[in-house]
């Protein structure tokens, strides 16, 4: 399981997809729906939160509008209508970091195009949802 911390907009189609199914499985676990995965690292962030099931469902939102954006019908229907806002998540700069490198690397190997088209960017934007703070990586990523 993978959430990322970037913006979706960087992902390949394999990506964004994996992202939106691992999503749900997040917000299954986080709804007690699912006994598997409720220690997985991916996840104490969004546990962290006051609401960790309206924070699922925001992060998915940005998650479906990218979807949208590419032409794809991911299924809304699966989300909370009024998870609309949540405040921001901070993530440190050393973790958007390293998912860049990881993703990128990925890219390279699966969609050379999509590596190709990010290749030269200084630095990628975050998942909506999250502030960027100093620091390193998180605590919870296997690095």
């Amino acid at each position: 399981m993978r959430l990322w911390t970037l913006h979706p907009r960087y992902l390949d189609t394999q990506g964004l997809t994996a992202l939106w199914r691992e999503g749900l499985l997040a917000r299954a676990v986080l709804h007690g729906q699912t006994r598997g995965y409720r220690h997985h690292p991916q996840l104490l962030r969004f546990q962290a939160q006051a609401e960790p099931q309206l924070a699922i469902d925001v992060f998915l939102r940005a998650v479906h509008a990218e979807s949208l954006a590419r032409g794809y019908r991911f299924d809304a229907g699966k989300l909370d209508p009024q998870a609309l806002a949540h405040p921001s998540i901070d993530a440190t700069r050393g973790q958007l970091a390293h998912e860049w490198q990881h993703l990128s690397a990925k890219l390279r190997l699966r969609s050379p195009t999509v590596f190709a088209r990010w290749q030269a960017l200084p630095a990628p934007e975050p998942h909506p949802m999250f502030t960027i703070v100093e620091g390193p990586i998180e605590p919870w990523e296997r690095a």
